[in-house]
């Protein structure tokens, strides 16, 4: 497989690196910083849609696999650059990359058990979606004062939403696309997100005993991006340590 990946420095986008390099795979990475052990590298700011244009247009020959692994977490007075890599960056690599996948390709992009709230947010994730360029980001988040926290969370709802909005549209070449939402994982990160997240983050470890390994997460991004997923699709899927389960568990009064 020829496969490019955003976000390829580090924590789970490096293991899905090592994962795909192991198993013989041909990988191009769009990251800011230079990851280890790709074939090719092109230096990029996925918080700049013309850059992203210029450097997609750099790839030579078609790929059979995206995986938009590239994201920020919360920190003070970033929700622009934030919300502007989270999903306006993953969505304008993905525009550029259609012409370039094959017939067949597989689209994986990384959620977060933060997005899980997409259907009862969904007014204004569409709003957000809505929205052509990051340019139009200031006045949306001021008329809805968002702060970096809602920012992280409307950013992984609109991952989950845009990756069902494009299910149907991509059948026609058989391309199949999902997200993956991880919980709280052991990246140089998580402390960004115990201080943005609290109590909630503290939880998603608590549950399961521990944080999960970024390995854990990049062997499903690896799946499926293969061909042994090919009935999956349009799906969010979770790989939680079963946070998910527990929390829902406990709420219906099922536990045990």
């Amino acid at each position: 497989m020829r496969v490019v990946i955003t976000g390829a420095a580090t924590g789970i986008g490096a293991e899905t690196v090592r994962i795909l390099k192991k198993g013989g795979h041909e990988v191009h990475a769009l990251d800011i910083v230079e990851p280890a052990n790709v074939d090719e590298w092109h230096h990029v700011d996925l918080a700049n849609m013309e850059a992203i244009k210029v450097v997609c247009e750099k790839l030579e020959g078609s790929f059979d696999v995206l995986i938009n692994n590239a994201g920020l977490p919360p920190r003070m007075d970033n929700q622009i650059q934030l919300l502007s890599v989270n999903i306006f960056g993953l969505r304008e690599v993905t525009c550029q990359m259609l012409p370039k996948l094959n017939d067949g390709a597989r689209i994986v992009s990384t959620a977060s058990r933060a997005g899980l709230m997409w259907q009862e947010n969904i007014k204004e994730v569409k709003a957000l979606l809505d929205l052509e360029h990051p340019d139009g980001l200031p006045t949306f988040l001021a008329q809805r004062d968002i702060d970096p926290k809602r920012a992280y969370n409307l950013s992984k709802e609109a991952v989950i939403a845009y990756t069902k909005s494009l299910t149907k549209l991509l059948l026609t070449r058989d391309i199949r696309i999902n997200s993956v939402s991880p919980a709280p994982v052991a990246t140089d990160i998580l402390d960004d997100f115990m201080a943005a997240l609290g109590e909630r983050a503290a939880e998603a470890i608590a549950l399961p005993g521990r944080a999960g390994k970024p390995e854990e997460v990049a062997r499903v991004i690896a799946f499926l991006a293969g061909e042994d997923s090919s009935w999956i699709k349009g799906e969010d899927v979770l790989v939680d340590g079963g946070v998910s389960a527990m929390v829902t568990s406990a709420a219906l009064g099922l536990s045990l």
